[in-house]
């Protein structure tokens, strides 16, 4: 009736005048519940007046008997809410709960409101409230003071939290305010199992925290306090103190901080010394590294004490003299602590560096170890890269500067030292010193070109030749005059040369270095432009050169270059540069090797390979998914004519012996039909909104090509170009008579005939495409795959095409070459098929329910885990069934798939751990090497399950595990050792 405004709120009080005015008080809360119930829904509804009234009724109620009280306090929560609430009636109302009522003597849920009302006052009648002075700060601590509940400390912590950063006046009462919060800390709460209220620990630390961190008239009685705790031996009292002390420095000053530095610094240095955890070494570092900031940030009068210098120099006093110890022992912490106060301000890094760096190079020229000289420059680089953080290299205040020579010196050494170990450290240092702008000079430049050029060539061990290509990769972009100018000639000589004292082994190894080199340097396009031209020299040399069997060497070539294209990608310029350099180079190398097959010359035939046909097909796919849409519009008009119409007008040398007709008839085309792959690498990685000439021809001969040819790499590439470019293709009539185009020309050839294999290869692409932009036609065509596991040629290999539909494919109908793929899309094929996979397995004879319990396996591999755990219940008996399968793919798949839902749905699978066991240790004897692998590892993840469930088979698998402990195969025996070692510990005290 208030809500429909037939009555009035004052109506209702007079209504209810027997229940309020009953001597009973029982009665009278009733009364009193009721109104404040109604009062909660139509609060906002209440005129100015009514408010007024109803304040002073329930104000006189907070006198009344304790039963009364819980539903008096909802009522003031109500009116709290009301917009219309009179000046004066907020400072009103909280002065009558300050003073007549004793809020912790209450249930948690009328504390809870009494927070509520304090909190909505705070948040709409702030001035009012300020208006009381201390008063409400003191009369919010008798609230407060002794509360318990985690629910209430929350909202408790927030109102202090508040108070504090709206500048409420604490007046005489910050001790007692600190220490109705403070008795919290350090957080010692642990929620109750199946806690409906979700309160963690970490909600009350944070919370409690930022109340602590929020003011530094707290620090005075905070300070003591970490102190106290970090002395303390409960290791989460010391994080949580860090932690705290840490978020203080923020906001404290040097004022805070003058009285404590001291005990501060020798606990955080005790903690770092002794402590065996990274947790609170790495806590302690960080509340260092806010203690050295805090006192950089304060402004320094003239006459006052420079807190900041004498905090550092009690840190190089306690700390220096360690790094020179002979048995540098402390060396690595007091290197740590040195180096988290160095990265405060410029100012603390200018302080300390001063004083270390030239210790640090006089302690590697002391050391000849190389153990204690790898140590040494490790700790260099922590201040090397200190200097990177703070950019410009100063001449005036750097220390670095100052020390160039001795520090260019002992890098330089590393990078010759027969220590593996010591020259990556060099390698890093290297790196740091080359991006410090102005540091190296131009000689110093030349020798590092040189070591790089040395360490990547010829150093023996690959980890260094790695990280030496790593850095010339960082520092070319810095400088790419000098590598341009250097690096790339040496090494481009040096791919070229010939040796005669080199073996081929050695040659050969030596080319690869070069080819991964001139890659990994390439990332900036004035070197792209001089790697490039090498790379593609090379390739041709391979080609016609005495080398041309080297298929491998192709395939590095292609590697290297296939580098530059993502390196470029970022880049507009060097990737336009770089496709049109690259792949009409790469189209006319392989039209002329087809062409030389076609009219029988031997020369070139490498580059036909599948291998390197291959290797090709990421080069020009990288080279061209970042493209504008205008550029790959201009290449698409000369490519796609060169397949079509045989336009050879824009390749690089195109005096070829005849004409290229990779869509023709006759035998003699085999060769130019393979390099239909490069065609499907550049149009299925063009963006979706380039129109691309002639396509429904193209589409037309591509499907033509794939159901016809004999070749499987060239049916395949058909196949898959066709389906690349279907899923592209706008949605419309002409969409529709392309795919019943392809249907009609599937479905004889899969029922009967010599090219059944090149036809479902064609279903399997097309499903693909379709399934993943979510085509109507995809479920039809999906429904032909399930009714061909029943073939019993065609079975194995559609079971294995599920993989396929499932799978990321690496070349085409992928995101990176802008594919229409939705979210989601295996869970819906998912959601959409098992059921009818299950079903036509319980139908299937027995020749062919392999084909059903693959293809299921498949789809379960590639199903987000959280989506399979849901259906496991159903799906479970089904899997356990195919681990008795004979196909050693089917097992496989089987238990790669169980083996992550064992450690995500322990419950469920517990039910089956009989058969589970009996199975897993049953195929630990699989004749095949991966099957017993995989069969370890479920057996280790059984481990998992709960401990009263495992322990009746306890001694019966640690029996089974004993045997393939003693398995020929080295991988075998690491995954019986770890499985076995878990079943051991099983039931064991703290497991």
């Amino acid at each position: 009736g208030v809500k429909d405004g037939r009555w009035t709120v004052l109506q209702l009080v007079e209504a209810l005048g027997f229940s309020l005015e009953n001597t009973d008080p029982r009665t009278r809360g009733r009364g009193i519940q009721l109104l404040s119930q109604v009062l909660l829904q139509c609060y906002s509804l209440l005129q100015e007046k009514e408010v007024l009234h109803l304040v002073l009724f329930y104000e006189s109620r907070l006198q009344d008997h304790h039963l009364v009280i819980p539903s008096v306090l909802q009522g003031l929560r109500a009116l709290s809410m009301c917009e219309v609430l009179s000046p004066g009636l907020a400072v009103s109302v909280l002065k009558a709960i300050f003073q007549e009522v004793h809020v912790q003597s209450l249930l948690q849920l009328d504390r809870h409101t009494v927070y509520s009302i304090i909190t909505n006052f705070m948040s709409t009648r702030e001035e009012e409230l300020k208006g009381l002075g201390a008063d409400f700060t003191f009369g919010f601590i008798q609230v407060m003071d002794g509360e318990k509940d985690p629910r209430n400390l929350l909202v408790a912590f927030q109102i202090v939290h508040d108070l504090i950063a709206k500048n409420y006046a604490l007046g005489p009462f910050v001790e007692e305010l600190f220490e109705v919060t403070s008795c919290y800390f350090p957080v010692d709460f642990t929620p109750p199992p199946n806690d409906p209220h979700g309160i963690q620990r970490e909600d009350l630390i944070l919370s409690l925290r930022a109340v602590l961190a929020s003011t530094p008239q707290f620090a005075e009685f905070l300070l003591p306090l970490l102190i106290e705790k970090l002395d303390s031996e409960l290791q989460s009292a010391k994080l949580d103190s860090l932690q705290t002390l840490t978020a203080c420095c923020a906001i404290y000053g040097q004022k805070e901080l003058q009285e404590f530095l001291p005990s501060l610094w020798s606990s955080l240095r005790r903690e770092v010394f002794q402590t065996a955890s990274e947790k609170i070494e790495t806590e302690c570092l960080a509340a260092l590294h806010a203690l050295s900031a805090c006192l950089s940030r304060s402004v320094l009068s003239s006459d006052a004490e420079d807190l900041l210098d004498s905090f550092l120099g009690s840190i190089l006093q306690d700390c220096r003299h360690h790094l020179c110890e002979p048995d540098m022992k402390l060396v690595w912490p007091s290197a740590k602590l040195l180096q988290a106060a160095a990265g405060a301000s410029l100012r603390t890094y200018h302080r300390i560096s001063r004083s270390v760096l030239p210790l640090l190079l006089e302690q590697y020229t002391k050391h000849p170890q190389s153990s204690q000289r790898r140590t040494i420059l490790e700790m260099l680089l922590g201040f090397l890269q200190l200097q990177q953080k703070w950019g410009h290299v100063e001449e005036d205040e750097s220390t670095l500067l100052s020390l160039q020579a001795p520090v260019c010196s002992v890098v330089f050494s590393a990078l010759t030292d027969a220590s593996v170990q010591l020259q990556l450290v060099g390698i890093k240092a290297l790196t740091v010193l080359g991006s410090l702008q102005g540091f190296l000079s131009s000689s110093d430049l030349e020798l590092v070109v040189d070591h790089l050029i040395r360490l990547t060539l010829h150093e023996e061990d690959s980890q260094s030749s790695e990280a030496a290509m790593a850095a010339a990769g960082s520092l070319a972009p810095i400088y790419p005059k000098v590598f341009s100018g250097h690096m790339v000639p040496r090494l481009a000589e040096e791919l070229q040369s010939e040796r005669e004292e080199e073996s081929s082994q050695d040659r050969c190894s030596l080319q690869q270095r070069c080819l991964h080199a001139l890659a990994a340097v390439s990332t900036h396009t004035s070197i792209v432009r001089e790697t490039v031209p090498v790379l593609l020299q090379h390739l041709r040399k391979v080609q016609k050169g005495s080398e041309a069997g080297n298929i491998q060497d192709m395939v590095s070539v292609c590697q290297s270059l296939h580098r530059v294209a993502l390196q470029c990608q970022q880049d507009a310029e060097g990737c336009w540069y770089f496709h049109q350099t690259v792949v009409p180079c790469l189209l006319a190398m392989a039209v002329q090797a087809a062409m030389q097959e076609s009219t029988h010359l031997l020369l070139g035939k490498t580059l036909l390979e599948e291998e390197v046909l291959t290797a090709m097909i990421p080069v020009i796919s990288a080279a061209t998914t970042h493209l504008s849409p205008e550029l790959a519009a201009q290449s698409v008009s000369h490519v796609v004519p060169l397949f079509l119409d045989g336009e050879v007008s824009f390749l690089p040398q195109n005096n070829f012996p005849c004409s290229f007709q990779p869509f023709g008839d006759g035998e003699c085309l085999d060769a130019q039909r393979r390099l239909v792959a490069l065609l499907m690498a550049f149009v299925c990685s063009l963006p979706r909104n380039v129109a691309i000439p002639q396509q429904e021809w193209l589409l037309q001969e591509l499907l033509a090509l794939s159901c016809s040819c004999d070749c499987p790499f060239t049916a395949t590439t058909a196949a898959k170009c066709f389906a690349g470019l279907v899923n592209k293709h706008p949605a419309g009539q002409q969409l529709d008579e392309i795919l019943q185009l392809a249907v009609n020309r599937m479905e004889p050839s899969l029922v009967d005939g010599p090219r059944r294999m090149q036809a479902l290869t064609l279903l399997l692409w097309v499903t693909k495409a379709l399934v993943l932009r979510y085509h109507p036609l995809s479920s039809c065509l999906t429904d032909k795959l399930l009714g061909l596991l029943g073939d019993t040629e065609l079975g194995p290999a559609v079971a294995d095409g599920f993989s396929l539909l499932m799978a990321e494919s690496p070349d085409v109908l992928h995101k990176g070459c802008h594919a229409d793929v939705r979210i989601m899309f295996r869970q819906r094929f998912f959601t959409d098929n098992v059921p009818k996979l299950v079903q036509g397995f319980h139908g299937a004879g027995p020749d062919v329910k392999a084909n059903y319990l693959k293809g299921l396996s498949h789809v379960l591999n590639h199903l987000p885990k959280p989506v399979l755990v849901t259906e496991l219940p159903t799906l479970l008996s089904l899997l356990l069934e195919a681990l008795s399968c004979s196909d050693r793919v089917v097992q496989l798949s089987t238990l790669s798939c169980l083996q992550p839902l064992l450690l995500e749905a322990p419950q469920i699978m517990s039910l089956h751990v009989d058969t589970l066991v009996t199975k897993f240790l049953s195929l630990t004897s699989s004749p095949t090497m991966a099957v017993r692998i995989a069969a370890l590892r479920c057996a280790h993840a059984l481990t998992c399950l709960p401990t009263p469930v495992l322990l009746p088979y306890k001694a019966r698998v640690i029996r089974a595990l004993a045997k393939p402990l003693d398995d020929k195969k080295r991988l075998v025996r690491k995954e019986a050792v770890a499985a076995r070692g878990e079943w051991f510990l099983l039931g064991s005290p703290g497991r």
